[in-house]
């Protein structure tokens, strides 16, 4: 009886375990800005509001050179500062919800938002 249930309990917990992926937190780091031609701040920050948008994230001014991204999908809240010059940009952790993050791990579905985030934002500098 203890055998069959083990048959049972053991894989059900590898699911659970395997369904709460974490990994470090994802951050971009002072990523260059690349255009065809000289970009301006305005520019930079308008690329970053079309990115955001077209990926759900609503976008809000927080100072020049500084907007804050937040991303809601069913009960999960992302919230990234990004920073950002007519040369670089950069997208950092700033609060979550129902995501898991302990301090230096979050669920791993959130490094694919920021990361879809960052490339979009490359397409759209790049079409400048």
């Amino acid at each position: 009886m203890l055998r069959s249930a083990l048959k049972v309990l053991v894989p059900a917990i590898v699911l659970v375990v395997a369904g709460c992926r974490v990994a470090p937190v994802y951050e971009v780091q002072q990523a260059p800005v690349t255009t065809a031609r000289a970009a301006s701040v305005a520019d930079v920050e308008r690329a970053i509001r079309t990115a955001g948008a077209a990926l759900g994230w609503q976008m809000l001014p927080r100072g020049p050179g500084n907007l804050e991204g937040t991303l809601v999908l069913r009960d999960h809240r992302a919230v990234v500062d990004i920073k950002f010059d007519s040369k670089t940009y950069s997208i950092k952790y700033k609060d979550s919800s129902n995501l898991g993050y302990d301090g230096s791990t979050i669920h791993a579905n959130y490094n694919g938002w920021v990361q879809r985030l960052d490339q979009t934002i490359r397409a759209q500098l790049s079409a400048l």
